[in-house]
């Protein structure tokens, strides 16, 4: 009796976390349910924006601190009710990482040392506007793109610091004596370098280098040959080939889920099976 009354008590609660789970899926696939979060999280960037206003601050501090404390309330209860939407599969909410990211966002925002402290507090609250992306597709690929690029990125920013210190100490050799307001150390010459990738200023230079030496053409020359024409391009490339990768990785997530009706049908039709096999059990243990 007593494991007969145990496997009454897992299936009466394995039902009950299936039913949880598809009010919660049934809430967060409505379309008003995402429409209002979206504005909240709106609501929520325009309020970071209006406290950079000292007056309006002064003047409006209750409200905007109610307000607040209301924003936080709303992505209180979406998270609780995404979690209850994986009630009968809690891994899957974990699989997802804009779930994780989420789940930090609202938890960060409880801890007694954050609250405490304005500045974090606020970068918080400025993190909960990266939370758009999901529900705009395109940002999300975006994201998805710049955070499979950054394996890349290091590599060309190594590449990028290594051509730049090579052609800084090579400023310095020919070019420190003459003009040491951009070449008198390796530091001024790094500086110097950097702002004439974006090729600002690179006339002037020119001049300035042709009056202390003719090589200085060729020195130039190279220097934005390489870094502002094939770095840059390679650095596109890089990009480029993350946002196709993310895009391929968008097409080939699960598709959505079946219509409310048509789920519910399927989720009985599992419970009538799982009933029927737990009356198999039963009979086969009592013969």
């Amino acid at each position: 009796m007593s494991e007969q009354h145990h496997q009454a008590t897992v299936s009466a609660s394995g039902m009950a976390r299936r039913e949880l789970a598809h009010r919660c899926r049934t809430l967060t696939e409505a379309r008003w349910f995402a429409l209002t979060v979206f504005a909240v999280i709106l609501l929520n960037a325009a309020l970071l924006g209006v406290e950079t206003y000292s007056g309006l601050v002064e003047e409006w501090h209750r409200w905007l601190r109610l307000a607040e404390h209301a924003c936080l309330a709303v992505f209180t209860v979406e998270i609780l009710v995404r979690i209850g939407a994986h009630a009968d599969r809690p891994r899957g909410f974990l699989k997802d990482p804009w779930n994780l990211f989420d789940l930090a966002v609202v938890l960060c925002a409880f801890l007694p040392v954050v609250r405490e402290n304005t500045t974090v507090l606020r970068l918080l609250r400025l993190a909960r506007v990266l939370r758009t992306a999901r529900f705009l597709p395109q940002l999300r690929v975006l994201l998805t793109a710049v955070a499979r690029s950054l394996p890349g990125t290091l590599s060309f920013l190594l590449v990028g610091a290594l051509l730049l210190y090579v052609y800084a100490m090579i400023g310095w050799v020919f070019f420190g004596r003459a003009d040491p307001g951009h070449y008198g150390s390796i530091g001024r010459s790094v500086l110097t370098l950097f702002l004439l990738m974006t090729l600002d200023g690179i006339g002037d230079a020119v001049h300035a280098g042709l009056e202390i030496s003719r090589w200085s053409l060729l020195y130039y020359a190279s220097y934005v040959l390489l870094a502002s024409f094939v770095l840059v391009n390679v650095l596109i490339g890089v990009v480029i080939t993350s946002l196709d990768e993310a895009r391929e990785m968008e097409k080939t997530q699960p598709p959505p889920a079946a219509p409310a009706q048509d789920r519910h049908l399927l989720l009985a039709r599992i419970a009538a099976a799982r009933e029927a096999l737990d009356d198999l059990e039963r009979d086969v243990g009592a013969g």
